[in-house]
């Protein structure tokens, strides 16, 4: 007989494999292609092992990997909002939340419920862990864009303030990546790859 909380499990590893459609407005470094939700995830899990050290504060690497490889399993419903859109807010949790109560909820209830909390410490930004986890979130596209000539600031007219904004929560996870990502924002000026 085969257990009904495996079956919940193995409905939500199906539902998820939608994550790999969600494409991202970056490109992969090098690249023209852009990159895919799962793609993200697994980078920043992979950067939050190799990168773990530069933490201002004592964390719990699995948290962080957990927070990492969930963050963005709600674009599924929720889609992705690119970070630099005028139009539409970036923190747009009520419609993300939703979807986090729908595709989590697929899971058996205890687990469930942690997975919601997981999600919601990483949205708050609160937390440690939650901290550093933003940090590489904002940090990946960083290196992306510097790796592809601007990448999207140049598609998308992206000016300077508007990514130094957005990238100072680095700081707030890591004082020597936020060091680092400020260069290379700087550095992207100076090459004319990012206009003041």
């Amino acid at each position: 007989m085969i257990r009904t909380e495996l079956l919940k499990q193995i409905e939500f590893i199906k539902e998820i494999d939608k994550i790999k459609y969600i494409q991202r407005r970056t490109k992969l470094f090098n690249s023209d292609r852009n990159e895919n939700d799962a793609e993200h995830s697994w980078h920043l899990a992979m950067m939050a092992i190799v990168l773990s050290q530069y933490s201002d504060a004592e964390i719990d690497l699995l948290k962080v990997i957990k927070m990492v490889l969930m963050h963005d399993i709600v674009e599924i419903d929720a889609g992705d909002t690119f970070i630099y859109d005028q139009n539409k807010n970036h923190d747009n949790t009520e419609e993300e939340l939703k979807a986090a109560k729908r595709i989590f909820g697929l899971l058996p209830e205890k687990q469930a419920a942690e997975f919601i909390e997981i999600w919601k410490e990483f949205e708050t930004g609160t937390s440690n862990e939650a901290k550093f986890a933003k940090a590489l979130d904002r940090l990946e596209p960083l290196l992306q864009n510097t790796s592809n000539n601007g990448g999207t600031w140049k598609e998308f007219g992206v000016k300077y303030q508007a990514v130094y904004e957005k990238k100072k929560t680095i700081k707030g996870g890591s004082t020597e990546l936020w060091d680092y990502a400020e260069q290379l924002i700087n550095d992207s000026v100076v090459k004319g790859i990012l206009e003041k």
